[in-house]
């Protein structure tokens, strides 16, 4: 669905994005997370078409992003703001949505607008949050995109919208046989809906990977302090705690953790995130950005 080879995107001098590689299968429900400033947006402005990368390459669905009107016409997007005209009704955006898209869906359109309480005469400026989220998705997703782009659609939202909100991207995507990439950095609403992670921090991809597969991979141990360089090679070390005598250990081991003396535990996925984005942080504070596949020991 999306493969980067060394893609980078500069502000001037500052790097929104360094040397990514990263490859998405179809047929998934992407959850992009990381801080603010971690370079989310532009990873999914340069995916859409709407800004250039400085060097490196991407191809979303086989092509270059927005190269074609046609290419264009297969991916849905709706930005952090969840934009929609405030002079427009709900039904004036459906209309334009059929005069701007050639596969246009008006029976899902109206059926989806109908299942969220929107009356077709409403004004958008006049909606709520939650209201303008789910009119926004409506038209993205009633063009009947094989990718829907989601950039914190639900970051403003209270819990009561947002969780609305979220079981219809999960609804729309099913229906769909879509993609979805859902940028946020509300780890619970990745994890609710979905089954691939892409961790971004310090402007670079720290880990990518199926959720299942990347659970099975991580570990967290309990080591004695004195004895944690007698890990077996290839098991990577993403960070480590003291804890009195011991050291509490988040490691990654691709292929399966070789038998050692301590205790394994599994992580959960907010675990296995935050420690990344420790990792992240402390290396960009001491001056070095790891890698994903730098490996320590």
């Amino acid at each position: 669905m999306l493969h980067a080879e060394h893609l980078t995107k500069r502000y001037g001098r500052r790097p929104a994005l360094t040397d990514c590689d990263l490859t998405i299968p179809a047929g998934r429900l992407i959850g992009l997370v990381g801080p603010n400033g971690a370079g989310k947006s532009t990873l999914l402005q340069l995916a859409c078409g709407l800004i250039a990368p400085t060097s490196g390459t991407l191809r979303v669905l086989g092509s270059r992003p927005a190269s074609t009107p046609a290419h264009l016409a297969r991916v849905g997007f709706v930005a952090q703001d969840t934009p929609v005209y405030a002079s427009f009704t709900v039904a004036d955006h459906l209309r334009m949505g059929a005069r701007l898209n050639p596969s246009w869906d008006q029976a899902l359109a109206e059926r989806r607008i109908a299942q969220v309480g929107l009356h077709p005469g409403q004004r958008a400026g006049r909606l709520s949050g939650g209201q303008r989220a789910q009119l926004a998705l409506t038209v993205a997703a009633a063009k009947r995109p094989e990718l829907l782009i989601l950039d914190e659609p639900a970051a403003a939202l209270d819990p009561l919208a947002r969780n609305g909100f979220l079981g219809n991207l999960r609804e729309f995507v099913a229906e769909l046989g879509a993609s979805a990439v859902l940028s946020s950095h509300l780890l619970d609403d990745v994890e609710r809906v979905c089954d691939h992670l892409v961790v971004l921090s310090g402007s670079r991809v720290q880990v990518a990977g199926d959720v299942p597969d990347l659970l099975a991979a991580h570990h967290r141990i309990l080591a004695p302090r004195d004895e944690l360089d007698r890990l077996p090679t290839g098991v990577e070390v993403i960070r480590a705690e003291r804890a009195d005598r011991h050291v509490r250990v988040l490691v990654r081991a691709a292929g399966g953790l070789p038998p050692i003396p301590w205790p394994v535990e599994p992580v959960r996925l907010e675990e296995l995130v935050l420690g990344y984005l420790t990792r992240a942080s402390e290396s960009s504070a001491a001056g070095a950005a790891p890698s994903a596949g730098e490996v320590r020991r």
